[in-house]
């Protein structure tokens, strides 16, 4: 892997080609990201760059009825954490993640990663948080069929049978049931980015991206290009 940023989820629009061919895009906030730490072989047993992303503040403060103020490091960088990115003299950052480039060993502390790694034209595969959708029946969370909805029939959107008679006598691991649907990481392969402006740190990938918005999206160049 030669090419990766972390990002998060703008929102979807559409744009026109010079062909004027309309094209559905994703607007991602591409970086940028600064290196906290660059691991190498010798050290830590393999290759690979730390990056950090979106500013954290250093730490919150509470104030009581009496005026008193307290420092809780519930929602900020933590003491072991400061000490870290101070260690790579970066501020504190809320998303961190490896990458194992190829090169991880030419990267130095605090350096920016942004955007313009990448071009128009680039395949990359994207990979984020679906949307969380609660319990769901199994109709809609498997796309199964519903029964007769008149003459009498008592059996609508349920789930159907579930067993196997006397023998087995159970259900099978795995069984399609109604259960908590989303909130799983999904990677979609092989996107392309059709525009990039180095400028705001934006890439405008074709089609959708999993994830709601604002939610972090780990870009990487393809594994698998057509």
């Amino acid at each position: 892997m030669k090419k990766a940023i972390l990002a998060t989820k703008v929102g979807m629009t559409q744009i026109f080609t010079e062909d004027g061919e309309l094209i559905p895009v994703t607007v991602l906030q591409a970086g940028p990201c600064v290196v906290t730490q660059v691991k190498t072989a010798e050290n830590d047993g393999y290759s690979a760059v730390q990056v950090g992303f979106v500013d954290k503040k250093e730490k919150i403060v509470n104030t009581d009825k009496s005026g008193k103020k307290e420092i809780v490091h519930r929602n900020g960088v933590t003491k072991a954490e400061k000490g870290h990115f101070d260690k790579a003299g970066v501020s504190g950052k809320r998303f961190v993640k490896e990458f194992k480039f190829e090169n991880a060993e030419e990267y130095t502390l605090a350096q920016e990663i942004k955007a313009d790694i990448f071009e128009a034209g680039d395949k990359v595969d994207a990979t984020a948080i679906s949307k969380g959708k609660g319990f769901q029946g199994a109709i809609k969370r498997h796309n199964q069929s519903r029964g007769p909805m008149t003459h009498g029939s008592k059996f609508h959107r349920h789930a159907g049978s579930n067993g196997s008679a006397s023998d087995p006598s159970k259900v099978f691991k795995g069984k399609k049931m109604p259960g908590h649907m989303g909130s799983k990481q999904i990677t979609v392969q092989n996107l392309e980015i059709v525009r990039v402006d180095a400028d705001k740190n934006l890439l405008l990938v074709k089609g959708a991206v999993p994830g709601p918005k604002k939610s972090l999206v780990t870009i990487k160049e393809t594994v698998k290009a057509i």
